[in-house]
């Protein structure tokens, strides 16, 4: 029973975009791994910014700093 549980921070992620997303991960470990799709189970957790960090600091700090995970 595969568990696949994907955290990305809360940013206006659509329901459609979610589907996708399980969907996507279901396919893939069907195809690599030839596990049962109705045996896969795939999380989504939102994350809010002030509860996402990375350089020592807060995303949402970083983002009213205008500092991306791409650019400093």
């Amino acid at each position: 029973m595969p568990y696949i549980r994907i955290e990305l921070t809360r940013e206006g992620v659509t329901r459609e975009q979610k589907q996708q997303l399980i969907k996507g991960v279901t396919d893939l470990v069907t195809d690599v791994l030839n596990k049962d799709p109705h045996l896969t189970h795939v999380v989504i957790q939102e994350v809010a910014l002030d509860d996402w960090g990375y350089a020592g600091e807060q995303v949402s700090v970083l983002r009213e700093k205008g500092i991306t995970a791409n650019k400093k």
